[in-house]
């Protein structure tokens, strides 16, 4: 029987079916793109209905199933941690708990308790933010520093790139400070964003470099992100260097 109301006698296509946001007043055009793709991104949906606080959860999900980020007991930095996606996960991988929190965030927004994380509402590029760090994690060494920041893009290429490139090294350098013997270090990077002196060092320091994009990045987006793993001792790293 044909359905009178869509003239046909399947279900709408999924095209049909997709959300389109009007424009409002005052509202931007890129701010309605932004909302209707949010409104139409199944990792959105995935993400409340699994209950994590945004769809970057599922990122570093991937990237623990290709490169097996996460072990029980690990101790973990979690930088530019809002709105807490990261954290979730790995608290749950590694069993971090209120008792006994294995894992520190740090973001400049505010934040909502995380079972398992201490939460730091401050900005990692100020100078103290290293040392606050530091004291949170007791002052013991750290199996893996996570960083998803990245700096609100001005629309000038390259000032854009500059930024970026900044903070992975101020995040680079932080993880060169706190990590353990054979730690990791994961950062967002944009394709064609990462200078070769930046990689070059990471080199030094790290036994792997490779960049990823999991799935659940979207593709039409220059985000990736860049993962070291193995981290060297100091003689580890003169010997490399020499």
């Amino acid at each position: 029987m044909v359905d009178k109301a869509l003239g046909t006698g399947g279900r709408k296509s999924d095209k049909d079916l997709k959300i389109r946001v009007k424009s409002a007043k005052g509202r931007k055009v890129s701010s309605t793109k932004w909302l209707e793709r949010q409104l139409n991104d199944p990792y959105v949906a995935r993400a409340r209905a699994e209950g994590y606080r945004s769809r970057a959860a599922f990122k570093i999900r991937e990237m623990d199933e290709k490169h097996k980020l996460f072990r029980k007991g690990m101790r973990i930095v979690d930088l530019g941690a809002a709105p807490g996606g990261w954290s979730q996960v790995a608290a749950k991988a590694i069993g971090s708990t209120s008792a006994n929190p294995l894992i520190v965030g740090i973001d400049y927004l505010e934040m909502d308790p995380i079972p398992g994380v201490i939460l730091l509402q401050k900005d990692f590029t100020e100078d103290d933010a290293p040392a606050m760090l530091i004291e949170a994690m007791g002052g013991k060494k750290v199996d893996l520093v996570m960083s998803d920041m990245a700096w609100p893009t001005t629309g000038h290429r390259p000032t854009d790139h500059l930024r970026i490139v900044q903070l992975i090294e101020i995040a680079a350098d932080f993880a060169i400070d706190v990590l353990a013997p054979n730690g990791t270090f994961v950062a967002k990077v944009f394709q064609g964003g990462t200078e070769h002196e930046l990689l070059h060092m990471l080199k030094r320091h790290f036994k792997t470099t490779v960049h990823a994009k999991p799935p659940s990045s979207r593709q039409d987006s220059a985000e990736a992100y860049l993962i070291a793993k193995g981290f060297k001792d100091k003689v580890e790293a003169e010997e490399t260097e020499d």
